[in-house]
């Protein structure tokens, strides 16, 4: 089976980016984005993309892009992740852009750049790094 439609399978049965309305854009070695609308049930307080919607497409697109390295068989689990929030995420969706940095048999380190997007703006709203492990 071809990364894409494994990647595309392993995607479609994440419940969570189901409820969060994300979907997948592209997918190639080591880099894959996940777009999703900035939704009003999916803002804090002040009116901007909660945390937690940039953090889970920043996770998936970072796990997917590590994926996107593994054997046939393999599968991946985030060990750690770091957010840093950059901007207000306004707009009227996010991406995340996930790619692998190094990838290994134990460990893969990955990133995944959040930008809050309207119309052709985007604005760096947040910066993920993390480490996978090949399970």
């Amino acid at each position: 089976m071809d990364i894409e439609h494994r990647i595309r399978e392993s995607f479609d049965r994440q419940s969570m980016m189901t409820t969060l309305g994300a979907r997948l854009v592209t997918v190639a070695p080591g880099a894959v984005s996940i777009e999703a609308a900035i939704r009003p049930d999916l803002m804090q307080q002040h009116g901007y993309a909660h945390a937690a919607l940039a953090f889970a497409v920043g996770d998936s697109s970072a796990g997917y892009s590590a994926l996107s390295v593994m054997p046939e068989g393999k599968e991946v689990v985030t060990a750690e992740m770091k957010i840093h929030l950059l901007a207000p995420a306004t707009g009227e969706r996010l991406v995340a852009r996930g790619r692998v940095v190094k990838p290994g048999r134990r460990l893969v380190i990955v990133t995944a750049d959040v930008f809050a997007v309207t119309g052709e703006e985007e604005v760096h709203a947040a910066l993920l790094t993390g480490t996978m492990i090949p399970i």
